[in-house]
C-alpha cells in the first residue's frame, strides 16, 4: 500500500538535503537560544510550575537555582517577585475549553470568564532582590522574598553576563600582577559610555565624566582608582546592560491568611447540645457551649453537615441498617423534603438560628467551619430534579455509596462523569457560595479523593477569585499520591496519617517528610488526634495518659491540629475490633458530661494558651528531631521564624509504664548550666550541657513543653 509522502520526502524531491530539512538557518533560530546564560533546577517549584507553592501572610519564599554560563564571565542574577491583584484563570492550570465552547453555560463553568490577560490583571511592580551564590564554584544561587498580601504572587529569575563586572574583575587581577592595563581602561570607558545612554540625565552626565576619566591622559593609577571605585560600580549596577538577559519561566505562589497555617480545631455535633437526649439540640442551645470551647483555647469550631437528613434507608444506632423510633440518622445522608445542601435540619432550627450561632462564635473569637459533603440521601430534592447527576444500575435504580466491604445505603454519590457534569459542578459551586455569603470562611471537605480532581481545582479557583480568605481542609484518608495531588490542586490544609503514626520511628520519619521535602511547599498538615470515624487502638487501650500524649504531639508537632469532642474526656470506648466509636454520635444524640472525672480540660486549655503565646509553635518548617537514649521518648524542637525563641518538646509515647532517659539539646553543649522552663507546669529546671535526664510517670505527666534560652555567645 502506498504511503503519504512525508515532509522530508517532499523536501528531497525539491532538491533539499536531509540536513537542510532538519536544520534551520541561524537567522531562523530564536534569539533566546543564542543567549549564553543557563537557569535551571529552580526551587521551589511544583511539577515544573504546573501548581503553585503556598505561603501565608508574613512568610518568606527562599528561591534557589543553578545558574551558569560558558567561559569565565561574571554573572549577575536577581530574583523578581510581585503580587497579582487579579486571579489566575483556570486555563493557567492546564484546562482547555475548546471541546465545550458550543454548550450553553459551559464556558462559564470552565472558567473562561477568568481567562487571564494583561488587561484583566493588575500586577504590582516587580520587586528585585540580588541573588548570591551559595558557595564558590557551586553555581547554585539563592535569594529570598517576603509575601505580605493574600492572593496570587509570582516570581522569576533574571540572569545575565555582566560585562562591566567581568571587566572590573579582570582589570583588578591584571593590575595586581603588574600588567599594563591601558587598553583595558579604554574598553571600560566604552562600557561606561554605553551605560550613560541608558541612564537618567543627571546620572548620564556623571557617567560620561567617569568615562572621560578612564580614557584621558591622567596617570594610570588615578584611572585605575576610578575603574575600581565603588561609586562607579554602584552606578553601573543601576544601569546594567540586560539586553541579552535570560528570564526563567514565572512560578506562582498562593498566599493565604494566617489561619491557613495556624489554628486549633474543635469538632462538635450541635444536635447533641440539647438537654433532652431524645431530641435534637438546636443552634441556640449549641451556642451555650461555645464559651466552653473558647475557654479551652480553640480557634475554629467545626460542625458536621447541618442539613436535613433523609428518612428512607436511614441508619440506626451504631450504623444499624434500620433506624429505630427517634433515631436521627447520619448527618452525611443529606437531603429530605425539608431541603438539601442550602437548608438547615429542622431539629437545629432555621437559617437565621445558624446565623446567630455564627455571630456568637465570632464574638468569642471562634470561626465556624462547615462540612462540604458532595452526596445526597435518596430523599434529597436533587434526586428527583436531577437524576442525571447520579450513577444508575442496570435495573434503573441509583447506585448507593460503597467502600467494600462497607456499604452506605443511605448515601447517593454524585457521578462527576455524567453528561450533565457542567450543571452539577455549577450547582456545587453555588452551594459553597451560598454559605460563604452567610459568613462561613472555612470548609472541611468530606472525602474529596472520591470526586474528580479537576473539579476541586476549578471550584477552589472560582471561590478564591472572589474570596481569597476562604480555607478548605481536605479530609482524604487515602494513598499518598491522591492526598498530595489534592493539596496541589488548591486545598489549603490536609488531614494526615498522624492518627496511625504512634511509634518514635513512625513519627520521626513521617514528620521529617512533611517538613523537609518538597511536600512542605504545598501540603499543610492538620493533625486531628481523633475524628468521629477514627478512634485508634492507642487511645482505646491507653487510657488518659494516651490522650495526654497524643494531645501534646498533635499540638506541638503541627501548627494546625484538631480534636473531636469527647477527646478531652478521654472517651475511648469503641466497637470491638474496629476504630469506630461505640454509640457513635454519627447515628444518635449523645449527652456529654464535660466535667466528668479524668477530663483533660485544664491540659487542653494550657496547651492552647502556650500555642498562642509562642510563635515557634505556629509554624511547621523549623521542626527538628533530637536524640534520646530511650525509644519510648521522643524529643523535637521548633524555632520561631525570626529565630527569637525555641520550644523543645519531649513526650513519653508509652501510656502504660514509667519511662526515663536522657535527651540531647546539641546547641547547648557548651553551656555548663542553664534554666529551662516547662510551660505546662510553669516549673524551672536547671540543666547542664547537651544531655539531660527526664522521667515520665503516666499517672503524673506524659511530656514537657520547654522554653529554651539562647546559648551564650
Amino acid at each position: 500500500m502506498a504511503r503519504e509522502p512525508s515532509t522530508v520526502d517532499r523536501r528531497r524531491s525539491a532538491g533539499a538535503s536531509p540536513r537542510a530539512a532538519r536544520n534551520a538557518a541561524p537567522s531562523e533560530v530564536p534569539e533566546a537560544v543564542s543567549r549564553r546564560v543557563v537557569v535551571e533546577r529552580i526551587e521551589p517549584e511544583i511539577d515544573g510550575g504546573r501548581f503553585p507553592i503556598k505561603r501565608t501572610i508574613g512568610e518568606s519564599v527562599d528561591v534557589s537555582a543553578t545558574i551558569f554560563t560558558d567561559g569565565h564571565d561574571v554573572l549577575t542574577a536577581v530574583l523578581r517577585d510581585r503580587h497579582q491583584r487579579a486571579g489566575f484563570g483556570i486555563r493557567d492550570s492546564g484546562f482547555a475549553t475548546e471541546d465545550t465552547e458550543g454548550t450553553e453555560g459551559t464556558a462559564r463553568i470552565l472558567g473562561s470568564e477568568r481567562i487571564p490577560n494583561p488587561e484583566s490583571r493588575i500586577p504590582s511592580e516587580w520587586r528585585e532582590t540580588p541573588m548570591a551564590m551559595v558557595a564558590p564554584g557551586t553555581d547554585r544561587w539563592t535569594a529570598r522574598f517576603d509575601v505580605t498580601a493574600i492572593g496570587w504572587h509570582e516570581y522569576a529569575i533574571v540572569a545575565w553576563v555582566d560585562r562591566f563586572l567581568t571587566w572590573r574583575r579582570d582589570i583588578r587581577v591584571k593590575s595586581a600582577a603588574g600588567q599594563d592595563v591601558a587598553v583595558e581602561l579604554l574598553e571600560g570607558a566604552l562600557l561606561v559610555r554605553d551605560a550613560a545612554n541608558r541612564a537618567a540625565d543627571a546620572d548620564a552626565a556623571w557617567l560620561l565624566e567617569q568615562a572621560d576619566a578612564l580614557s584621558d591622559s591622567t596617570p594610570a593609577a588615578d584611572r585605575l582608582a576610578v575603574a575600581l571605585g565603588e561609586e562607579l560600580a554602584s552606578a553601573m549596577a543601576t544601569y546594567t546592560d540586560r539586553a541579552r538577559a535570560v528570564e526563567s519561566a514565572r512560578r506562582r505562589v498562593w498566599v493565604d491568611r494566617i489561619r491557613a497555617r495556624f489554628g486549633a480545631w474543635y469538632e462538635m455535633f450541635p444536635r447533641s447540645a440539647g438537654p433532652d437526649p431524645t431530641r435534637s439540640g438546636t443552634f441556640r442551645e449549641a451556642s451555650a457551649l461555645l464559651p466552653r470551647i473558647a475557654d479551652l483555647g480553640f480557634d475554629i469550631v467545626y460542625l458536621p453537615p447541618i442539613h436535613p437528613i433523609g428518612t428512607s434507608v436511614r441508619k440506626g444506632r451504631n450504623n444499624a441498617l434500620a433506624a429505630g423510633p427517634g433515631d436521627p440518622g447520619s448527618p452525611w445522608a443529606i437531603g429530605s423534603t425539608a431541603g438539601g445542601h442550602t437548608a438547615v435540619d429542622p431539629g437545629l432550627g432555621r437559617l437565621e438560628d445558624f446565623d446567630a450561632f455564627r455571630r456568637e462564635a465570632e464574638r468569642l473569637q471562634l470561626e465556624v467551619a462547615l462540612d462540604l459533603a458532595w452526596q445526597c440521601s435518596p430523599d434529597h430534592p436533587w434526586v428527583a430534579e436531577h437524576p442525571e447527576w447520579f450513577r444508575h444500575r442496570p435495573d434503573g435504580t441509583i447506585k448507593y455509596a460503597e467502600n467494600p466491604p462497607k456499604k452506605y445505603q443511605d448515601i447517593y454519590p454524585f457521578d462527576f462523569e455524567c453528561e450533565e457534569w457542567p450543571a452539577l459542578w455549577q450547582a456545587l459551586l453555588d452551594v459553597t457560595r451560598f454559605w460563604i455569603d452567610r459568613g462561613v470562611k472555612i470548609f472541611r471537605v468530606d472525602n474529596p479523593h472520591t470526586k474528580t480532581f479537576g473539579f476541586w481545582e476549578w471550584m477552589i479557583g472560582e471561590v478564591r477569585a472572589d474570596h481569597p480568605e476562604v480555607v478548605f481542609l481536605s479530609e482524604a484518608f487515602t494513598r499518598p499520591a491522591p492526598m498530595r495531588y489534592l493539596a496541589k490542586s488548591g486545598f489549603t490544609q490536609s488531614y494526615t496519617y498522624f492518627t496511625w503514626r504512634n511509634s518514635k520511628a513512625e513519627l520521626t520519619e513521617y514528620f521529617t517528610e512533611l517538613t523537609t521535602t518538597e511536600v512542605r511547599e504545598y501540603l499543610r498538615p492538620n493533625l486531628f488526634a481523633n475524628t468521629p470515624d477514627i478512634l485508634h487502638a492507642y487511645l482505646q487501650h491507653g487510657g488518659r495518659p494516651a490522650f495526654e500524649a497524643r494531645l501534646l504531639l498533635a499540638a506541638t508537632l503541627g501548627a494546625s491540629y484538631g480534636i473531636y469532642n469527647g477527646f478531652e474526656l478521654a472517651e475511648g470506648q469503641a466497637v470491638p475490633g474496629t476504630e469506630e466509636y461505640a454509640d457513635s454520635e454519627k447515628y444518635q444524640y449523645r449527652k456529654w458530661d464535660w466535667q466528668r472525672p479524668g477530663n483533660l480540660n485544664e491540659l487542653v486549655a494550657r496547651v492552647n494558651r502556650i500555642r498562642h503565646a509562642h510563635p515557634a509553635l505556629q509554624i511547621d518548617r523549623t521542626l527538628q528531631f533530637h536524640a534520646t537514649d530511650n525509644p519510648e521518648i521522643i524529643a523535637y524542637s521548633k524555632t520561631s521564624a525570626d529565630g527569637g525563641e525555641t520550644i523543645f518538646t519531649i513526650v513519653n509515647l508509652d501510656p502504660h509504664y514509667m519511662q526515663h532517659g536522657h535527651v540531647e539539646i546539641p546547641w547547648m553543649a557548651s553551656e555548663e548550666s542553664y534554666t529551662v522552663r516547662d510551660l505546662v507546669d510553669d516549673i524551672d529546671y536547671r540543666w547542664r550541657n547537651a544531655w539531660n535526664y527526664v522521667r515520665f510517670d503516666p499517672d503524673i505527666r506524659q511530656g514537657h513543653i520547654l522554653w529554651l534560652p539562647k546559648p551564650r555567645t
